[in-house]
Parts: structure tokens; C-alpha cells; sequence
């Protein structure tokens, strides 16, 4: 039986990457050590801040955790149905290691095989590209050989936030949504700081956004990463 409550998911998941080679580590403190930028730690990235700046990890090049956070910047927004205050996050770590190739498959892997998800709906997006980065068709490519192995054909989109979906798979979006960082998109990153184009999985729950109609995005197409 696939993995089912929280605790079940988490350990498949430890368990997973364990497989692979990765140390599992603790989570951190949600008060930062040696972090005077915050108060809590609010992503699953924060306590590995000076391993991704280079510094050796004392256990190795793969790394992997469930990491305990608190955010309060978006406090608003919590109680949609993609925001909350206390939370954890799963977090797999290539320093210096390996790198897509790797990664896309495993997560993949990961979703349908031990979790038991339906590759039929699981939906992708990657970095389009900016004024400084190409748009990037490596992970696209890697995505498609993946999900053929699954037997689905993956169209690739370009303009979804115009046009809507069109029947695609994989969905090219701005460095206002595949940018990951911890100030989000290029323009708000301090220098010196990590970060860069990032691929994401959208799963459809099958239903209709009712919503929507009543919403003020109401004239604009519904897409796999719209509001």
C-alpha cells in the first residue's frame, strides 16, 4: 500500500533518497542559527544556506531532510488553498553533486511508483527564460524522455497564461513563477544570493474551479499555474 499520513510520507520519502546515496539529517531549529536576516526559519533551504555558498557538508555531497518552517510574510493568504503558517518541507540537496538528469526521474519516480500518483495527472512547469537566462529546454527534454517512459506524449507550451492550457503537459512560465530563491524573482535578490530557474509539478484534482467564475481572474484562461 502506497505511504498514506504524514509521518508515512515523510519516511518513504527519507527512505527514498537514503536509497540513493543522500544522508538524512535532522531538521533545524525554526529559530535560525547565524541567520540575522530572520526570525524563523521559513524555508527548507534556509539552514543550508552556507552549503550551497560552498562550504562542505560534514556528511557528504547528497543531502536530504524534512525541513520545519514558519512564515509569516504571507500570513494573508493562509487559509486559500496553498497557504499556510507551519509546515514541512521534503528537500533533497545536490551540492555539487548531481543535477537534473538525476533529479527529474527520481522525483517522477518518487510520485507515481511510491506514492502511487497517477502520471496521467501530473502536469509540469520550467523556466522560460529571461534577459540574462535561456529558457530551459534541458529539463524539458529530460521531462519528455521521462514521462514517454510512462507512455504520455509531452506538448510543450509556451503561452498558457494567454491562450490556456491547449491540451499541454509541460508549460514554459517567467522568472516571476520558475525562479527559486529565497526573495523570489531575479530583480529582488540581493547579490551573492542562491538561486535560479526551477522546474515544478502541478497535480489536477479532476474538478471544476467554480470559483473561478466568480473570481477576478474570471476573463482570464485557467492554467496550471494561475491564481
Amino acid at each position: 500500500m502506497p505511504p498514506r499520513s504524514t509521518s508515512d510520507i515523510r519516511a518513504a520519502y527519507l527512505d527514498f533518497f537514503q536509497r540513493e546515496g543522500h544522508a538524512i539529517v535532522p531538521s533545524a531549529s525554526l529559530l535560525p542559527e547565524n541567520d540575522p536576516t530572520t526570525l524563523f526559519t521559513g524555508s527548507g533551504m534556509q539552514p543550508m544556506l552556507p552549503y550551497l555558498l560552498g562550504e562542505r557538508h560534514p556528511l557528504g555531497s547528497r543531502i536530504t531532510d524534512s525541513q520545519k518552517c514558519f512564515r509569516s510574510q504571507d500570513i494573508e493568504e493562509v487559509g486559500d488553498n496553498r497557504h499556510t503558517t507551519y509546515f514541512e518541507m521534503l528537500g533533497n540537496w545536490a551540492l555539487g553533486d548531481y543535477f537534473k538528469k538525476e533529479q527529474i526521474p527520481w522525483m517522477f519516480t518518487f510520485l507515481t511508483e511510491t506514492l502511487g500518483l497517477d502520471p496521467q495527472r501530473i502536469f509540469v512547469t520550467v523556466f522560460g527564460g529571461n534577459a540574462d537566462v535561456p529558457r530551459d529546454d534541458e529539463a524539458v527534454s529530460v521531462w519528455q524522455e521521462t514521462l514517454k517512459k510512462a507512455g504520455i506524449n509531452a506538448d510543450v507550451i509556451d503561452n498558457a497564461e494567454r491562450d490556456g492550457m491547449q491540451n499541454g503537459r509541460i508549460f514554459y512560465y517567467d522568472d516571476t513563477k520558475n525562479w527559486w530563491s529565497r526573495t523570489g524573482a531575479p530583480a529582488t535578490m540581493p547579490l551573492g544570493e542562491p538561486g535560479g530557474p526551477d522546474s515544478e509539478m502541478f497535480w489536477d484534482f479532476g474538478e471544476q474551479h467554480e470559483l473561478h467564475q466568480k473570481s477576478q481572474w474570471k476573463d482570464q484562461p485557467c492554467h496550471v499555474n494561475c491564481d
